[in-house]
Parts: C-alpha cells; structure tokens; sequence
C-alpha cells in the first residue's frame, strides 16, 4: 500500500495512511515518514495496534532510542515498563491509577506544561512517538505549537536579536515553576541544567525554529527576572490558537512529533480511571552547543 499524507490542520500536522507500524518499513516508507516530519512536525497514525517491542523496533527506523534515565523521580523498582519506553501514563506498576498525593504523580503534572522532549538533556530529543493504548473517556489531549510559523512570525529586528541566545533549560525549572521543588540531592544532581540554542535551523529544510521550553529557567547572560519575562513572552506568542493543533486521542493512535520544531503538552483529564500512554523517544545527532565552551564562558 502507497504511503500518504494528508494536512489535517491549517498550518501543520499530516495525518498518515498506508502504514503498518507492526511491521517491518521499507527504505521508501521511511523516507516517506521522514519527509512528512520535515514538512508537518506532527504525523498521525491511526489504528496502530502495537506491543512494546514493535514500538521500539518501528522507532529504531528514524535513529537510536534515547536511554530514559534522568527524565524523571521515579525509582528503579517503581517501573512499570521494559527499558527503552518512557511511561507517560498515570498508572503504577501494578496498572493502578497513581493517588492524588503520589510524589511521581506530582511531578509529572509538568507535562501539562508547554515543553519539548528532552531539552533538558546535553543531546536533546529528535523525535517522539507516543501511543494510545488506553486513552482518556473526556480530556487527555495533546497539543501541539509550531515552533517554525513561531519564528516566522517575529520581526527581524527580533530575530537578529535572539539568534545567537543560549538558554539554560533543566526539569528543576518546570517543575519548580508548579511549586515542586521536593528534590532530593540525588535528583537535583541528575536534574542539573544544560545549555540549549534558542533558535535552531532544521537540518534538512534549512528553516529555522524556536527552541522553546517550560525547562528553561534563564538565558546565559541575562538576569534571571528579565530572562522569564522574555521567554514567557516568546512562548505566549508562540502558543497562540492559530499554530496550534490539539490531538483528541483515539484507541491505537500513534503520533510522532519533531522535539526541534514543535512544542506540546497534555491537557486535563480524569486521573481515577487509567490512561496508558507509552513513548519512545529518538535522540538528535548531538547537542546545540557546545557545553563546556558555553560553561567556560560564563566562569
């Protein structure tokens, strides 16, 4: 079956037919989801009845899978999914809806949060894929910003002005922006900041970004306050009804995303009834600059 794909919203997102992620890719259907990431940011896949091992092995088409230690306080014993899948569900390990005052459930309330995957990582996320297996009956959807019409819409006095900015982007930023700051020493050392471009150039279309984050916390060189006000502002604009596209969940939707040109967050929903939601998540080529040289400015 021919692959294609068809804009299911005014400025981005495709919506994909002709393929079977249980199954092994050809060469053309990879080239063909890449394409559609390079041009929509957001693909949707429907009815894609997948196990955990078909996720991985169809992620693994599109670069290496991020190791997920780091991302997250939930300890080694707590885990409810294999190595290689990010559980961005509310559910325990033994499939039990998280309790109201459960640490993990706190703190991954900062996925309600605009964010892009991993930006907190020296090498950030590429793409993401995130699968419905049990979704929510009201709530739970996902929305998506387009950070290139974000960008597109600034004036150029701005975007001279930003282009070589270098933020500090950690999850001790987001979450403590929700009032989580219940960090252990452990954590906050697994948690501690790195250092992402602000505005970043697509290495396939040459379009450029913004790199955009609830994770950011300042912006090197600038005082704290100011910095906030400015990315706050940025994310405001960047958010506005007209970039986005909210994904109401069906059963078996797989929806893969470009972490360097979109951001996202989950919305409301009931967290009495469970909601299994898997990720995988593929790692960029490198970082956006150079730590230890921008480390090595700033002493």
């Amino acid at each position: 079956m021919t692959v294609a794909i068809r804009q299911i919203h005014p400025v981005f997102v495709g919506e994909v037919s002709g393929i079977d992620a249980s199954k092994p890719l050809s060469q053309a259907e990879v080239a063909a989801i890449e394409a559609g990431m390079d041009r929509y940011a957001v693909l949707v896949l429907r009815d894609q009845v997948i196990d955990d091992d078909q996720q991985m092995t169809f992620s693994q088409n599109f670069g290496k899978i991020e190791n997920a230690q780091g991302g997250n306080i939930t300890k080694q014993d707590e885990l409810r999914l294999k190595p290689g899948m990010v559980d961005v569900s509310n559910l325990d390990k033994n499939g039990r809806p998280l309790q109201r005052t459960d640490r993990r459930r706190m703190f991954n309330l900062g996925n309600r949060l605009w964010h892009s995957d991993s930006s907190f990582r020296a090498i950030p996320a590429k793409y993401s894929l995130l699968s419905g297996r049990v979704i929510s009956e009201s709530g739970g959807n996902t929305e998506f910003a387009d950070m290139r019409a974000a960008y597109d819409m600034l004036d150029d006095a701005t975007r001279a002005s930003i282009q070589d900015l270098i933020c500090e982007h950690s999850l001790i930023y987001s979450r403590g922006s929700m009032g989580f700051s219940d960090l252990t020493d452990e954590e906050r050392a697994m948690f501690k900041p790195v250092y992402q471009r602000l505005v970043r150039t697509h290495p396939v279309t040459g379009r450029k970004s913004l790199y955009l984050s609830s994770h950011i916390g300042t912006i090197v060189g600038w005082p704290m306050p100011e910095a906030r006000d400015f990315i706050r502002d940025l994310a405001e604009m960047a958010t506005q009804r007209e970039l986005v596209y909210i994904h109401r969940w069906r059963p078996n939707d797989l929806v893969i995303w470009d972490n360097r040109q979109t951001m996202h967050r989950v919305r409301r929903f009931d967290e009495t009834k469970p909601r299994d939601m898997r990720r995988t998540t593929i790692a960029s080529d490198g970082p956006t600059v150079d730590q230890a040289a921008v480390l090595a400015s700033t002493a």
